[in-house]
């Protein structure tokens, strides 16, 4: 089923002015003992901003390592910097930007944010592996993400 014909296409968030917008809500188990979101969870956040950035361009990982060998997008160096705290039932917003594409690794900017204020602010960069070893990010995935279009 497309994504467009999915029961609850909302939930993979949208694209906007070239960026993807996801909304996450901080549940209990994403926080520590004073009910902050502990650091490791806006790792997974942010992943998930990762994931649904390509869902929105209409590439599916999933799609990716089955059609095309294996192929697979790895986190090779992450800069972040942790700004502010969320609190449990907050309503978060990951930003995930295409900031630089290069032959098999690209850099996406991601930030954080509870309302306007911005809580983690990151660069990522992924590499396109497959058995282990670097390739070039596919030219249609390339061109999806550089149009930066909105769906």
């Amino acid at each position: 089923m497309s994504e467009a014909g999915h029961p609850w296409p909302h939930l993979s968030g949208h694209m906007r002015d070239g960026a993807h917008v996801l909304p996450v809500r901080v549940y209990y188990e994403d926080t520590d003992f004073s009910a902050r979101v502990y650091h490791a969870s806006y790792l997974r956040f942010l992943e998930r901003g990762r994931t649904e950035i390509l869902r929105a361009v209409e590439v599916a990982q999933s799609d990716l390592h089955a059609e095309m060998g294996g192929l697979a997008f790895v986190v090779r160096k992450m800069t972040i910097d942790f700004l502010g705290a969320a609190l449990m039932d907050d309503v978060l917003t990951v930003v995930t930007k295409p900031k630089e594409m290069r032959g098999a690794s690209m850099t996406l900017a991601q930030e954080v944010l509870r309302g306007e204020d911005v809580l983690v602010r990151a660069d990522v960069v992924v590499a396109a592996v497959r058995d282990g070893r670097a390739v070039r990010i596919p030219d249609n995935l390339r061109a999806a993400l550089s149009a930066g279009r909105d769906i």
